[in-house]
Parts: structure tokens; sequence; C-alpha cells
């Protein structure tokens, strides 16, 4: 696996876009190795079965997901998981510095960039889902940054929305980013592309999604190291002694939802509404804020 993800890195670090998307690719490759079940090979059917040749061409490959239960007993995701303990090997942190230089690069004529970009965020979603405690890099204000800058309304409503998903997953437990989200006026970014008329309805349904989620209580969470054996069930829970121990020190992160009502109605004149509407539907119960 490092030698592929060697590989990948040096793909991604360059300034030519085919080995840009060639990096990207390997990523995502190894990602989908990861989740997904060998796959299972699907016979044509009889009226094709001709010869050796027709059976080849009838035959499709299937590929089924892995369930969450048993992916921390398979061996790749493990070794995966170690690998992106150490900022050596750390995927996360490497296709957010490539999606920097990416957006350095300005737009291209043929849509290049455009789609180099969104294969950056499938890869970050991917890989933050994959890996929490990878998410503590967009704690830091230049990664976090990067997530706005795509909400700004000249980009294409595609890019909008894979960045409103990476930003959804890179909050998702991780209070101390919530705090650096606010910092850096996000909630007037999200609240002006809200208002934009330019702004696509599918686009706006995601960034109402996103305020929903963004309203709900937040719970004080533990470090984000987090063995992968721990991840195969959400219920698991440290020991009373750790908890504690880390819940206090990360108390200090957590607003409730009155206040950070009161921070969004800054931007919004609904705001009650919207809190009214989350409290009776519940559509993201289980989710951890």
């Amino acid at each position: 696996m490092e030698a592929l993800l060697c590989l990948a890195f040096d793909n991604i670090a360059s300034k030519d876009t085919l080995k840009i998307r060639k990096g990207l690719r390997q990523i995502e490759g190894m990602l989908a190795q990861i989740c997904l079940s060998a796959a299972k090979t699907k016979p044509s059917t009889p009226g094709h079965r001709r010869n050796a040749s027709a059976l080849n061409l009838g035959e499709q490959q299937q590929a089924t997901p892995k369930k969450l239960s048993r992916l921390a007993e398979d061996l790749a995701f493990r070794e995966f998981f170690r690998l992106q303990e150490g900022f050596e090997w750390n995927v996360a942190t490497r296709v957010a510095d490539c999606l920097e230089r990416i957006l350095g690069m300005g737009s291209s004529k043929d849509g290049t960039n455009d789609i180099l970009i969104l294969s950056s965020l499938s890869n970050l979603q991917g890989l933050l889902l994959l890996h929490p405690p990878s998410r503590i890099i967009f704690g830091r204000e230049v990664y976090m940054n990067l997530l706005l800058d795509l909400l700004d309304p000249y980009n294409c409503p595609a890019i909008q929305s894979q960045a409103l998903l990476v930003l959804v997953t890179s909050l998702l437990a991780t209070p101390q980013n919530t705090r650096t989200f606010e910092h850096m006026d996000g909630l007037l970014t999200i609240t002006g592309l809200f208002k934009d008329e330019d702004t696509t309805q599918g686009v706006k349904v995601k960034l109402l999604e996103f305020l929903y989620f963004y309203l709900m209580p937040e719970i004080p969470v533990v470090s984000p190291r987090r063995s992968p054996t721990k991840l195969a069930n959400p219920s698991d829970r440290p020991s009373s002694a750790s908890s504690s121990e880390n819940g206090r020190a990360s108390k200090k992160n957590i607003r409730s939802q009155e206040e950070k009502q009161y921070l969004l109605g800054k931007y919004l004149s609904n705001v009650d509404a919207l809190v009214q509407d989350l409290q009776e539907t519940a559509p993201f119960h289980s989710v951890a804020c």
C-alpha cells in the first residue's frame, strides 16, 4: 500500500493535469478496493453461450459494498487506517494540498480543472468517512478556507454541492472544526449563497440541509484518534475514565443549540422556524455534531 500511495502522491503533486487526474484515480481505486467486496461474476444469459469468447464478453463484474461491522476485520482497511495515523502517509492532507494547487491554476476552458476539483472533493469525502481522525485538518483555517472558497457564487453548482458534502463530513462529531467554520464567517458564506438569486434550486436544497445539520445539538467528543476496531461499531465508547477526561477537554469547543441559533440569526430571519422544524422532524437524529 505504501508503494501505491507513494506513486499517487507523486502524481497529485505534479503540475501536469493528466498526472493529477491519474493520481486522484489511483486514490479512488484504493478506496474502492477497501470499501467494496471482491467483484462477483454474473454469467451471461444462456442464449449467448456460444463459445468461450462470447461467454467472457457476456460476463459482468458486480462489486458490493462491505458491511461496516466487517470492515474493521479487513486487512487492507486496517493497514490503511494505520498509515493514516502518521503525517507521511495521510492521504486527506495530500489531497487537500492538491486541491489548493488546482484552485491556484485558475479555470480552464475545457473544464478540466473543474473535473479535478470534483474528483479531489469526492476523494476527500471518502477519506474523512473512512478515517475520522483526518477531519482534524479542517480545524486549520487554510484547509477550511478551501471549502469556503468553493462555495463562492462563481463556482458551478456541481462543485458547490460536492463542497457542501465535504464540509458536512469535516464537521461531523468535530466541534472544534465547527468553531473554525464560524470564526471564518462560514455562516455568512452559506447564507449568502442561499440568498443569491443565481444559486440553483438543487444547491439551495443542500444549503438548507446543511443549516439543519448545523443547528443540531452538539455533544462532547473524545480525541479523534481511534482504532479501526472502534469504528466498526459507532455505538462503541471509550472507558469511563478516558471518556470523562477527554470530555472535559472538549467541552470548551461545544456551543448550545441556542447559541448557534443566535449566530445564524444574524444572517437569516427565519431561524426559529428552522429549529422548530428540526425538533419536530429530527432528520439527523442519529448523527453526532
